[in-house]
């Protein structure tokens, strides 16, 4: 009989163990699908607002509730907004994930030349940016899209050559880097369909100058830009 009820004891020791173990894996995993997910900006396509080695936090319940493991959303409760930092998933492939600004709602028509924006028929207004960057090739700009404002960069001081224009379908997106003349964005793949909006870019947590060479996933130690720590993003 001792036997049977060590076995017994010992089939709830491993339940239990199991469920400890498994019960926080679960917890962390809903937590990153349902609201917080980072992510680390790997390219320069949003100088001067995100630098390459920023490592950002995404508020994936910005807009709304997403069905697990499915492009479509479970509950929407807000519209992404013009100026918004997104991340959303590449259209013409749904596993890489991009940030880029959105500039163009369901419905509108914009015309870009050489990054600069017309929604509409309404232009955004520039001014002009003294950057503390030493960058004599590039030209910054304070964009006001009618709601925010935001710096921009550009390599081409003077817009010249003929305009793109876009007619956005409904349910889609358009979006663009905020280093108008180095981004792949909207202007080369089109618009996004809103199932593939994954949220809101919300907080810098992390940032470096370079990463370890051994492991180029993280940050090395004596390369941290402790200035873009903990910046809000906007």
């Amino acid at each position: 009989m001792g036997g049977k009820e060590e076995t017994r004891n010992l089939k709830g020791t491993w339940n239990q163990a199991i469920l400890s173990f498994l019960i926080p894996i679960l917890l962390v995993m809903g937590f990153r699908w349902a609201f917080i997910e980072p992510f680390v900006i790997p390219s320069g396509s949003m100088v001067p607002n995100l630098l390459i080695n920023d490592h950002i936090l995404v508020n994936k319940s910005s807009y709304g509730l997403r069905v697990p493991f499915v492009d479509r959303w479970l509950a929407q409760w807000k519209q992404p907004q013009r100026g918004d930092i997104v991340v959303f998933k590449y259209p013409e492939n749904p596993d890489i994930h991009y940030v880029k600004r959105l500039i163009g709602l369901p419905g509108e028509e914009v015309t870009v030349l050489n990054g600069r924006v017309e929604i509409n028929g309404r232009n955004f207004e520039h001014t002009p940016f003294e950057s503390s960057a030493n960058e004599k090739e590039f030209s910054y700009f304070t964009e006001n899209n009618g709601r925010i404002s935001y710096v921009v960069r550009f390599l081409y001081s003077e817009a010249h050559g003929e305009p793109q224009v876009f007619k956005i379908p409904e349910g889609h997106f358009f979006f663009m880097g905020d280093n108008r003349d180095q981004s792949s964005d909207s202007r080369f793949w089109g618009p996004v369909a809103g199932h593939f909006v994954v949220g809101r870019a919300w907080l810098i947590w992390l940032s470096c100058e370079g990463t370890l060479p051994t492991m180029t996933f993280v940050c090395d130690p004596s390369q941290l830009r402790w200035n873009r720590f903990f910046k809000t993003l906007q």
